[in-house]
């Protein structure tokens, strides 16, 4: 689950740390606790706007660039979680269970293999076994 609290602290101590500021450094600049400021970056706290604005300003970093970061993080964090079912299934899909099926002996050498004919790219469409 992506909380938005955990995004915006990620974003506000990276910008931070990029600059080679402490964290006391900062929040007595944006006039925050250090204990709040540290609770706010490691997302155990959300940053109401004023606050937030605040500690923006003491990193000179414009918040709508703060917000666009964690739009950006969010969006990503999303697309990937879309891709990822939410279980493995049950059995096994019908379209791999039927080219499993789909077998063809082939003398080889002299010996009999059998040869499993799947796809050999992602993407790419199972053929029928001739």
């Amino acid at each position: 689950m992506i909380l938005l609290r955990e995004e915006i602290g990620d974003v506000l101590r990276g910008a931070r740390q990029r600059q080679g500021r402490t964290l006391r450094d900062v929040s007595s600049t944006a006039r925050v606790s250090l204990g709040y400021l540290s609770e706010v970056e490691r997302g155990q706290k959300e940053a109401s706007s004023e606050l937030l604005l605040s500690i923006c300003e003491a990193l000179d970093v414009p918040m709508s660039s703060v917000l666009r970061s964690v739009s950006d993080r969010v969006a990503m964090s999303e697309s990937l979680s879309a891709r990822l079912p939410d279980r493995v299934p049950d059995r096994v899909p019908e379209r791999v269970s039927a080219a499993r099926e789909r077998v063809s002996p082939r003398p080889v050498d002299g010996i009999r293999k059998t040869v499993i004919r799947a796809p050999l790219r992602a993407g790419e469409d199972l053929a029928p076994v001739a």
